[in-house]
């Protein structure tokens, strides 16, 4: 049956209405249906209209609910306690939006609160902000934001405010998720690349790679005798067991995009210093090195989501990877190398013994090795 429809009313009281071309003059209000009865998002979502304020109310802050979101305002309000405040924002459009061991959901908490953690700082608050596409189903949509309540669940911290925008189908690939977090740094931490000196240690709390491979892998139809999970988890717990047993941490990064050589080659470069490792140091799950063969790929550079670098004075490396070991998690810390002092013009290379004997320079790929993996 055609429909015409029209408004009427004041603009801040305006109604749809529906006008039947059988019935001429007959107009009959309709009244938005319940997020329920809408199984994919459509543009009226984030309109700012009724199914907006439905689709805020009834999925997102009934599913992350906290006293912040409670009072619906345009900020929040929070008590930070006495000290230094760290603050980071990431954003993810990985795909798929689901993969083995995680999600984009999961995925965006953990990598901000991870990001936290590497400053030293303990996570207070996060705000999410999501980018969704018209026609992305609504229990996908759920699926999510109930991952992303598990995860910040996981790590005691809350998410407190956000924001929701909706594009044209086709425009976005299902859902774009970013996130900002805020912590507080102890009084007495100092975590940052200009600490790092020539002699310090540096570990790898374990095996790399995995959620690279893992992603890919779905991606692109590869079978494994197993499944390769992502290795993605929350890092903050660890790293406070790595302050709790008293070490002296000079600096951590964790290895996301661009992998272990990427974040060995930021330090090395922020600090002026040489990094020297042993690849054969470098702890690789066998099917990860299997498919980083027949993809072409090197898993120094592959990324991880729950896996970090810590540099620690030469005194100190054994006692941390005694904490990591114990931290659980299938964890397999290894001593990589040695930070090396290099005259100015040679500041900043990080090289690595080949399993032959022979020395090679890392350097940051020119190009985009595995697209879209957080």
């Amino acid at each position: 049956m055609p429909l015409i429809f029209s408004t009427a009313g004041h603009p801040r009281r305006r109604q749809l209405y529906v006008r039947t071309m059988t019935e001429p003059g007959t107009i009959l209000p309709v009244c938005p249906l319940p997020l329920s009865a809408y199984p994919r998002v459509t543009l009226a979502h984030g309109g700012g209209g009724r199914l907006m304020k439905d689709l805020i109310d009834r999925l997102l802050i009934g599913t992350f609910d906290n006293p912040a979101l409670r009072e619906r305002h345009d900020a929040a309000v929070a008590q930070l306690p006495p000290g230094r405040v760290a603050f980071t924002t990431d954003s993810y459009v990985v795909r798929p939006l689901f993969f083995p061991g995680g999600d984009i959901g999961s995925l965006a908490v953990i990598g901000t609160v991870n990001d936290l953690a590497m400053a030293g700082a303990r996570p207070l608050q996060l705000s999410c902000g999501l980018i969704l596409e018209e026609g992305l189903e609504m229990d996908t949509l759920r699926r999510i934001v109930e991952s992303m309540r598990a995860a910040a669940e996981s790590v005691g911290v809350e998410i407190t405010t956000g924001d929701t925008k909706v594009v044209d189908h086709g425009k976005c690939d299902g859902i774009y998720i970013n996130t900002s977090g805020i912590g507080d740094v102890p009084i007495g931490r100092d975590v940052s690349p200009r600490r790092v000196v020539p002699g310090d240690a540096v570990i790898v709390s374990g095996d790399i790679g995995r959620h690279g491979i893992a992603v890919m892998a779905v991606r692109e139809g590869l079978a494994f005798e197993t499944t390769i999970e992502s290795d993605c988890a929350p890092l903050t717990g660890t790293v406070e067991k790595l302050f709790a047993a008293g070490l002296d941490i000079h600096c951590l990064r964790d290895l996301t995009r661009g992998g272990l050589g990427a974040a060995l080659i930021e330090i090395a470069e922020s600090a002026q210093v040489g990094i020297a490792i042993d690849e054969s140091s470098v702890p690789v799950d066998p099917q990860v090195r299997g498919a980083c063969e027949i993809l072409g790929l090197d898993p120094i550079y592959v990324a991880c989501e729950g896996r970090f670098i810590a540099f620690v004075p030469e005194a100190e490396a054994e006692k941390t990877m005694s904490v990591l070991r114990q931290e659980g998690h299938g964890l397999q810390p290894s001593l990589l190398g040695h930070v090396v002092a290099l005259d100015p013009g040679s500041a900043g290379t990080v090289t690595a013994k080949s399993l032959i004997g022979t020395r090679r320079i890392l350097d940051l790929p020119n190009g985009e090795q595995l697209p879209r993996i957080c």
